[in-house]
């Protein structure tokens, strides 16, 4: 328990916060989609980016799911989502970069993915829409990050975008509304523990 003294200063501290946090409230007036980027080396950027949908269709709104990289098994997040009737989930991949080793493969693939997204991008039918690990056919040259940009730029004004993936192009930094970089500090599989259902996947 806190002194009278101590509580005198701690609800002083408080109300000046709540100054500072009404004021900022206060001037984001701006009502519109944003672009977030969840990226880094760290775990945890796909499961923020399907809560965050959990989160948006639990108000209501229509979302879509696009995987660019997962696609060999069925991860707990498709099973559990897959039938929703707010969700068009589309697992697009086949495996990341070093298992496939086929440039023209991944291409292909990334193609395919990118088609549906760009559809996904020009339907304001969908309040929020995720792509997840799209940094991997950026980085690797399977798609071109230019029409990428200027469909999340045409995009319809109220919807909301997710990429997800370990490292993003400048041109997606450069139009990004919110970044948050995941930060690896310690992983069980370096500790040797197998990866496993309903944490990994």
């Amino acid at each position: 328990m806190l002194s009278p003294e101590q509580n005198a200063r701690y609800e002083a501290r408080m109300k000046r916060k709540k100054a500072i946090v009404d004021e900022r409230i206060a001037k984001a007036t701006e009502e519109r989609g944003v672009l977030i980027l969840l990226k880094g080396n760290g775990k945890g950027k796909s499961s923020s980016a399907l809560g965050t949908m959990a989160r948006s269709v639990g108000h209501g709104k229509k979302c879509g799911v696009i995987q660019f990289i997962k696609g060999r098994d069925a991860t707990g997040e498709f099973l559990f989502f897959k039938d929703h009737p707010m969700i068009d989930w589309h697992v697009m991949g086949h495996g990341f970069t070093w298992e496939t080793q086929d440039h023209n493969e991944d291409s292909l693939a990334a193609e395919k993915a990118w088609a549906i997204a760009a559809d996904m991008l020009n339907n304001p039918e969908y309040g929020l829409v995720v792509f997840d690990e799209m940094s991997y056919p950026l980085k690797y040259k399977n798609i071109a990050v230019e029409p990428v940009v200027e469909a999340l730029l045409a995009r319809p004004e109220m919807q909301n975008v997710i990429i997800t993936g370990r490292t993003m192009p400048d041109e997606l930094i450069d139009i990004a509304d919110t970044i948050s970089d995941v930060k690896d500090e310690r992983h069980a599989f370096r500790l040797g523990v197998k990866a496993q259902a309903g944490i990994e996947y």
